[in-house]
């Protein structure tokens, strides 16, 4: 269930229905995210995307499995900062890549 959710919410069912770009050249660079535009993404921008909410997923059940540990207190503090840094790293990845959109 949580694999077809991130499936659906990273753009999945756009990727198959329109097949767009993986990614574009200018001349100078690749583009993997569509400027100016949230309409429209590409490829590869969908699948950064999923990998980011699967981070985020990972952290989310660290943190649920550290509340197991309540009697050792180093693996609950272990598990429970992992977790939290795999979710702050996924919101930042997931923030740089839309606030890239509009640069």
């Amino acid at each position: 269930m949580v694999a077809t959710s991130i499936f659906l919410l990273a753009g999945g069912v756009y990727n198959l229905l329109e097949q767009p770009l993986t990614l574009w050249w200018t001349g100078e660079r690749f583009i993997f995210y569509f400027p100016y535009s949230l309409n429209e993404q590409f490829a590869l921008e969908s699948v950064f995307i999923m990998i980011f909410y699967a981070l985020g997923a990972v952290g989310f059940l660290l943190t649920y499995q550290s509340t197991k540990y309540a009697y050792s207190p180093r693996q609950a503090f272990i598990l429970l900062s992992t977790g939290s840094l795999l979710i702050f790293a996924a919101y930042i990845c997931v923030e740089y890549v839309f606030t890239g959109r509009f640069r």
